[in-house]
């Protein structure tokens, strides 16, 4: 009997559906006028090498991803496949226990660790070879992540 199925789930929600775009300020726009949604949060992080825009969905983001370098794996991601879905990200509890427990299941992690995020989020990616092709993303939020629109996030660089 396989004993995991009886353990609680590590998702506690979905945070975020990403999508790689080549220009940020056109896809904002569009996303305005054909869907009426607004910019919650926008953020360079320069460490990944994106630029994101959180547009909220209910609990729930929309992340628009561009580039910021061309080394960077979102301008990776696009010059292979152009834009489209990057990754999903999932909200858990404790980004450090959810990674056991998925190495645990033979998931391939991109992340040794738990690292900082946007919104002050902890994060780590999970590979999509042992995810049925969908890149990753663990989020842990914390009690000063920004996940309402109007809040101030510390991280906020726009």
């Amino acid at each position: 009997m396989d004993d995991s199925r009886s353990e609680p789930s590590s998702l506690t929600e979905i945070d975020h559906v990403a999508v790689a775009v080549r220009d940020l300020d056109a896809a904002i726009a569009w996303y305005e006028s054909a869907l009426g949604a607004r910019v919650a949060h926008r953020e360079r992080v320069d460490p990944d090498g994106v630029e994101e825009a959180l547009l909220q969905v209910a609990e729930s983001f929309i992340q628009l991803l561009s580039p910021t370098t061309d080394s960077s794996p979102v301008a990776r991601f696009l010059d292979r496949k152009g834009e489209g879905i990057h990754h999903v990200g999932y909200r858990v509890a404790d980004c450090a226990a959810a990674m056991e427990k998925m190495r645990a299941a033979g998931a391939v992690l991109i992340d040794e660790r738990p690292r900082p995020g946007s919104r002050g989020t902890t994060v780590a990616f999970v590979h999509p070879r042992s995810a049925f092709g969908t890149l990753i993303e663990l989020v842990q939020t914390s009690p000063t992540t920004r996940l309402v629109p109007g809040a101030q996030a510390s991280r906020n660089c726009r």
